[in-house]
């Protein structure tokens, strides 16, 4: 009779655990549904990515990997809240040497250009994010690309 209970206690404790865990929602739908809600004109990249070009800037430059970076940028999760803003400076950095949104997004644009990257935990900071950034977030960045040489 006590293991029986024992026996019950312990199901209706894993039943219990099992049902609370949150499942991670999709993030191909949180970005869909953040993009709609808030009537971003958004264009998926076939990485994943979806960015938003504001302003295209001009010049023709291609972008190797070895590229130098001059931007200024705000990075916000998708609840609105800023986790870095370059201290609201013009931050210099090498192409290859960021995150693959990154990368990915910022040759769309050229100089004085402005665009809108949302991305995905896979093409940002993935399982591993610390600090102000939950694991596997989507990332909105906004960047103002001054200068890529």
């Amino acid at each position: 009779m006590i293991k029986i209970k024992h026996l019950t206690l312990f199901m209706l404790l894993v039943v219990t655990a099992i049902s609370s865990c949150k499942k991670d929602e999709d993030p191909d739908k949180q970005i869909t549904d953040f993009i709609a809600k808030n009537n971003i004109a958004a264009t998926k990249d076939a990485s994943g990515l979806y960015y938003q070009i504001i302003k295209p800037g001009t010049g023709n430059f291609t972008y190797p990997a070895s590229t130098s970076i001059t931007i200024k940028y705000e990075g916000r999760l998708l609840d609105g809240t800023v986790f870095d803003n370059g201290s609201g400076k013009e931050q210099t950095f090498i192409l290859s040497q960021l995150i693959q949104g990154w990368r990915i997004g910022i040759p769309k644009i050229q100089k004085g250009g402005e665009i809108r990257l949302i991305i995905p935990p896979g093409l940002g900071y993935g399982s591993g994010a610390t600090g102000p950034i939950p694991g596997n977030s989507v990332l909105d960045f906004t960047i103002q690309l001054s200068d890529a040489k």
